[in-house]
């Protein structure tokens, strides 16, 4: 029995096909090596960050467990079981826990009376670049809190005045250590304005607010009135 000719949709498809092929066959010969190359770069990168989050993940959780080993040892009294699992974490790549363990040693040295050890932590991580900026304020506080005895009243002040405004977070333990420095420069005026700024805000921490009346009636600023008039709007 006799084959029937192709027809012509059948005929253009085989050409199709062939045109298809040797396009293929030519770009393969042409850049074959090339796209081996480029699929093997790709999975040497994918297999790296791979890699580089299990062992970021693996690192996390020691960390994790070392800081909770050095805060158990704390809570425990020994201080002397805190320090090696601390310091090891001082040079970790997160910052968070960098910040931790600083901020714990240095709490470690105030309980010691150790003022110029906690100060010099503090300082540590007000200098870390990678520290979120909240986080370096609270040091910067505290840091100005360690020595504050030692430092000249400008310095306190000029450290500390753009975190003593209303509305920041640490506006009351900044503001207060202004006032005071103000105090010791003479200047009577800007420590009672100070003070009264602090006892009108109802965000500041009890504690420093009761302090802040106090010293503001003592330079003349009746915060307390004027506290009172906030609270009847």
């Amino acid at each position: 029995m006799a084959v029937p000719p192709a027809t012509d949709q059948e005929f253009l498809r085989e050409v199709d096909d062939e045109l298809r092929r040797d396009k293929l066959t030519g770009v393969w010969s042409r850049h074959g090596r090339w796209i081996v190359i480029g699929v093997l770069a790709a999975l040497a990168l994918l297999g790296a960050y791979l890699f580089w989050r299990n062992q970021q993940e693996n690192a996390a959780g020691r960390e994790g467990e070392q800081l909770q080993s050095a805060y158990d040892a704390l809570g425990a009294g020994s201080t002397a079981e805190a320090a090696g699992p601390l310091e090891a974490l001082t040079k970790s790549s997160s910052e968070g826990n960098r910040a931790l363990a600083l901020f714990t040693q240095a709490d470690v040295l105030l309980q010691r009376n150790d003022y110029k050890g906690a100060a010099a932590k503090f300082g540590a991580i007000v200098g870390d670049d990678g520290v979120a900026p909240p986080f370096r304020d609270l040091a910067l506080v505290r840091q100005t809190s360690a020595e504050y005895d030692t430092l000249a009243p400008q310095v306190v002040i000029d450290r500390l005045r753009p975190l003593a405004v209303p509305g920041n977070a640490y506006f009351g333990s900044a503001g207060e250590m202004v006032a005071t420095a103000y105090l010791r420069t003479g200047r009577r005026d800007l420590a009672g304005r100070m003070f009264g700024q602090i006892a009108r805000d109802g965000t500041v921490p009890a504690t420093i607010r009761q302090r802040a009346v106090q010293m503001a009636g003592l330079l003349g600023v009746d915060a307390v009135v004027q506290n009172e008039d906030q609270k009847a709007r």
